[in-house]
């Protein structure tokens, strides 16, 4: 098991280059914030449109198929299995009639309830000892009336119910409250994983930095916000590393864990979990100890440049191509 590959999720895709590699990285955290903002209040339409956007991108950028095969494809199966349960099982809010309990007047309605005459049954040779229940005048005439009024032929095409078999019931409301719901996950979770796919962590640091720069007025410590944003990115790695390095150390001892019980088997992984926990603390002072004898005092005096951030042509059109993007969304795309 290699942790590092089988949890795609938020790591750096170092080969190929792709043209989403050459964009700057305030560009591309600008289109992020877009995809994470467009959908409030937005009609359902604009989110499959944004759904469409993200799987373009992957596909225009040549991702190899070996990296968005696991990301965009479980989630994908997740977001439809979502859609699944929120259309056709939970209920979409509308079509539950609340009742109450007890009536509003109890002391009127009992009155009215005894003062009733009781209703004549009729008898016949069939039901002479009563024990077949027979329908009234009453009932018969409701269940024609009924009967005539779902034969009325309707103005429209126009159904609220789309699909209905019990215990499924399947309306245009639980419709697009499964969209919103499956393409709000996709967007959110898919276009910040399609970010760090193409952007590296010192990258991404540097852009938040340069984005950042007016809140030095204010005397926010924004370069130490940065540095404390890059080692955490960097230390993602380690972590997974130190897990999967314990997991296989676990492995090649062969524990049976069915004859430990489970009292013993939560005692071995809380040593496991204490051993990772001190491992992870060791490694945070290697890297205190290798800044410190390179000289590393504060951040403001010992600021190492890792990208010069200088939009291109490229960068201009993709700006271009966000204000599009946000005329569509106000004019088009807004909630009906």
């Amino acid at each position: 098991m290699d942790l590092l590959r089988s949890l795609p999720l938020g790591l750096y895709l170092e080969k190929p280059i792709t043209w989403l590699h050459k964009l700057d990285p305030r560009v591309k955290l600008i289109w992020l914030m877009s995809f994470l903002i467009s959908p409030v209040l937005s009609s359902s339409i604009w989110r499959l449109i944004l759904v469409a956007m993200l799987i373009l991108l992957t596909f225009s950028a040549s991702i190899p198929l070996r990296v968005w095969k696991r990301q965009m494809g479980w989630l994908l199966t997740f977001c439809c299995l979502v859609f699944v349960m929120s259309a056709a099982i939970a209920p979409d809010g509308l079509s539950i009639n609340y009742q109450p309990r007890l009536p509003k007047d109890e002391l009127t309605f009992a009155e009215q309830t005894n003062n009733l005459p009781p209703v004549p049954e009729a008898k016949n040779f069939s039901n002479f000892f009563g024990l077949v229940k027979t329908e009234t005048s009453a009932e018969l005439t409701s269940q024609t009336q009924q009967q005539k009024l779902t034969e009325l032929p309707q103005p429209t095409s126009y159904r609220y119910v789309l699909f209905q078999q019990r215990p499924l019931t399947i309306t245009r409301r639980s419709v697009d409250l499964g969209i919103r719901i499956a393409t709000l996950l996709f967007t959110v979770i898919y276009s910040t994983n399609l970010y760090l796919l193409t952007t590296g962590s010192e990258e991404i640091t540097a852009g938040i930095e340069d984005l950042m720069q007016p809140l030095n007025k204010l005397n926010l410590p924004v370069t130490e916000i940065s540095l404390t944003l890059t080692l955490s990115l960097r230390f993602i790695p380690l972590v997974l590393e130190e897990i999967q390095n314990l997991v296989r150390s676990v492995r090649t001892r062969a524990i049976n864990w069915k004859k430990l019980g489970l009292r013993q088997a939560s005692q071995v992984w809380l040593i496991v979990a204490e051993r990772l926990l001190e491992n992870l603390l060791l490694r945070a002072d290697q890297i205190a100890s290798a800044m410190k004898v390179r000289g590393f005092t504060t951040p403001d005096q010992h600021k190492v440049q890792w990208h010069d951030l200088q939009l291109k042509v490229l960068d201009w059109l993709v700006l271009v191509t966000l204000v599009l993007f946000w005329w569509v969304r106000l004019v088009w795309g807004g909630q009906n």
